[in-house]
């Protein structure tokens, strides 16, 4: 009974300390790479055009799966081949914290496309809330300089979504330089943290 009382404790111990410590399942190369898509994506649909109303809901939620995909390869890669229990409850814990501002983006964008399809041109700004809203969540187990990138993303959206107009479309700049923005900035809040040398500076 005590050896396994002991086992225990040392197992609440350690996830005691897997809590405060950074989480370095991100690494910064996929994470820009993924920006550089969406702004890839951006420049598509500004040449080729894009469709509307729901329909660009679900072409845009396409491209965010797709850097998603791109920006969590690494941290999947990871997790099913070398990481040990306590890592792989480590990344639970943070993608937990950080998956209702997804859900919330998702409910929100379907929401209005097909109720109030004319309120389309609010969802960069709500997306790029949502999305800071995220990063302020998972800001505990992350550089905390990543705090700056998530006040980024909430004073965009806030000024996208003041300066939202009505209609069932909206320009893919909106979305694309945003994010992909933003996602170069978390790419080299991560580099600078977690993966630069001391003789890179």
């Amino acid at each position: 009974m005590r050896i396994s009382e002991a086992l225990t404790r040392i197992d609440e111990i350690h996830t005691y300390l897997t809590r405060a410590e950074v989480y370095r399942g991100f690494r910064s190369w996929p994470v820009a790479f993924s920006g550089l898509a969406g702004l890839a994506a951006s420049l598509a649909f500004a040449v080729l055009g894009q469709p509307v109303g729901s329909s660009l809901v679900w072409a845009w939620w396409m491209v965010a799966l797709g850097c998603a995909g791109i920006s969590g390869s690494e941290i999947a890669y990871h997790y099913c081949w070398t990481d040990d229990r306590f890592a792989r409850a480590k990344t639970r814990r943070v993608l937990g914290q950080f998956a209702p501002c997804l859900v919330a983006g998702a409910v929100a964008s379907f929401g209005i496309a097909h109720g109030v399809p004319r309120s389309i041109g609010l969802l960069p700004g709500l997306w790029c809330l949502f999305f800071g809203l995220g990063l302020f969540a998972a800001r505990p187990h992350l550089p905390r300089s990543i705090g700056w990138v998530a006040l980024y993303y909430l004073a965009v959206g806030g000024w996208l979504t003041l300066a939202a107009e009505s209609g069932e479309s909206f320009s893919p700049w909106r979305v694309g330089v945003p994010f992909g923005a933003g996602q170069l900035a978390s790419a080299l809040v991560l580099y600078w943290n977690l993966e630069r040398r001391p003789d890179d500076v």
